[in-house]
């Protein structure tokens, strides 16, 4: 097996590829490591699918070192690809998925992660079909549009500014969008089933259960299910949606009594989000403009990579 470590130098607040390097090279002359640093946006996806090509028959780990959209990248490159296997070396500034599993530390013991457990996991097939074109990614983590899509957009703009960026950017995030974003037009159907249809606040597709570094927005999600969580808001005033930022942040808010009336929470495998003009639509921190929206739920389909407990 190759071990092939993926680094994106744009994650997380500094680029840490120097740090990395050197955390690779401590793990000794008997594992057949490989290091690739990204140069742009969307070179992991073309390197991953290029590097499973190369050698069909050679088992392939990859390590997403970055965040959530690193790892985005390493998954469209390795999916239906049965050589790939990949896990995650976290440094962004969420690394949101890796928290489905506790807390990040354990995926920075790369000692451990080398010999670490491959389960088969969900991955959501997300196509863009607005107009003539058919634009596909894949999402492991979280899709979410309305409200939290103008959070995540703002993040990606001040990750790296002091106060405002880094462990704050979700928070900056939520302030902007209290004055943007608040009020969304779409109709949503899931199985064929119509759940919602006029203005919402917000609604996420989980296979993870963490977004903005902190917030569990399904929190009941199990990632090897075949199931997509469905999470929606319905608008709410200022008054309410303060007083359920704490609840959204634990996972509780699912068992408040208080807002049943504005959510929906379900499960299903296939979603459709059609909207009348366009809208920001987030996958896994990285951002699509439409107005139509096809989720799928592929049961199963990566082998993803666990530190041994």
């Amino acid at each position: 097996m190759k071990h092939i470590f993926v680094i994106n130098p744009c994650a997380g607040k500094r680029d840490a590829t120097d740090f990395i390097r050197q955390k690779v090279r401590e793990l000794g002359e008997d594992i057949d490591i490989e290091i690739y640093v990204t140069k742009t946006q969307g070179d992991a996806k073309v390197f991953v699918s290029r590097r499973c090509e190369e050698t069909p028959s050679e088992v392939l780990r990859f390590y997403a070192c970055g965040g959530d959209g690193t790892i985005n990248e390493v998954v469209s490159g390795i999916i239906g690809r049965p050589n790939a296997e990949m896990t995650c070396y976290p440094s962004g500034s969420g690394n949101d998925y890796v928290k489905y599993y506790g807390e990040k530390q354990s995926f920075l013991n790369l000692h451990e992660l080398v010999k670490g457990e491959v389960r088969k996991v969900d991955v959501m097939r997300v196509s863009n079909i607005t107009g003539s074109g058919d634009d596909i990614r894949y999402s492991m983590n979280v899709c979410n549009f309305g409200f939290d899509a103008i959070v995540c957009k703002t993040m990606e703009q001040v990750r790296r500014k002091r106060l405002i960026g880094g462990r704050n950017a979700y928070t900056t995030g939520i302030i902007k969008a209290l004055f943007t974003g608040r009020r969304t037009q779409c109709r949503i159907t899931v199985d064929g089933r119509e759940v919602h249809n006029g203005e919402m606040l917000l609604c996420t597709l989980g296979n993870g259960r963490f977004v903005g570094g902190a917030y569990q927005c399904s929190p009941l999600s199990q990632n090897d299910d075949g199931l997509v969580e469905v999470c929606l808001f319905k608008p709410l005033s200022l008054f309410r949606f303060i007083k359920l930022i704490g609840s959204y942040r634990d996972g509780s808010f699912i068992h408040r009594k208080d807002i049943q009336d504005k959510m929906t929470y379900l499960q299903g495998r296939d979603i459709e989000i059609e909207a009348p003009e366009p809208i920001d639509f987030c996958v896994d921190g990285e951002m699509l403009y439409g107005s139509r929206f096809h989720i799928e739920q592929l049961s199963g389909a990566i082998s993803f990579v666990t530190p041994q407990q």
